[in-house]
């Protein structure tokens, strides 16, 4: 497949550890400085959860005019990982479509910012998983983590899975960054960074209602 001209890729080093909240800002951030951006993610679950899904708080971010499907060609209302949640729905996620689609979502923007599902290894088909998606999209990754205990594992686990799969990470974000980090949250980004060889972030806890409230965020 030949990508867009420019994109990014935000994969996690599990679920609910801020992908979406990167992905948005990051996407607030270049439609701000007038840049065309699209966006995409290949699944989302737990729509029966309520609130704002995932999809239409990076179109919002992006101000984009993408449909639903046009963003998340598969969508699920159980909160469970995308292939499970296509087998309750009783059909497959089929890798063809997120690459036609991801294609279709980038093709007349400057930037298309991809969020991936849970972790890097996620599978989103049986034999195909996010990593799978990534490396065929070819964009680089920024990846998202808590500040917290543990995430230096996590997060240098995940720098290797990607760039085992030939893609360059872009950076980490740790999120949501405290108001007073203690020696732990310091710790661990200083320590991310020097043994990921790899810039990395901190990002507050923000007010998805005010985009204009959010710090900037770049593709690279």
């Amino acid at each position: 497949m030949t990508g867009p001209p420019a994109g990014v890729f935000v994969t996690g080093t599990g679920t609910e550890v801020g992908k979406t909240v990167v992905a948005a800002v990051v996407a607030r951030t270049a439609a701000s400085r007038g840049d065309r951006v699209a966006v995409f993610k290949p699944a989302v679950s737990g729509l029966d959860d309520g609130g704002e899904p995932d999809h239409a708080l990076l179109r919002r971010a992006a101000a984009s005019r993408q449909s639903d499907d046009e963003i998340a060609p598969y969508r699920y209302g159980p909160p469970v990982s995308p292939h499970l949640g296509a087998e309750l729905a009783g059909e497959a996620i089929e890798p063809a479509r997120l690459l036609e689609a991801a294609a279709a979502a980038g093709r007349d923007a400057d930037l298309l910012v991809v969020e991936g599902v849970g972790g890097f290894l996620v599978p989103l088909a049986p034999d195909y998983l996010v990593r799978d998606l990534a490396r065929e999209l070819g964009f680089s990754a920024m990846i998202a983590a808590p500040p917290g205990l543990g995430t230096i594992n996590h997060t240098l686990l995940t720098i290797e899975s990607v760039r085992g799969a030939g893609l360059e990470v872009a950076g980490v974000v740790l999120t949501p960054w405290p108001e007073e980090p203690g020696e732990v949250e310091r710790s661990n980004r200083e320590a991310v960074g020097r043994l990921g060889a790899v810039w990395v972030r901190a990002l507050p806890r923000l007010d998805l209602a005010e985009p204009e409230s959010w710090p900037a965020l770049g593709a690279a």
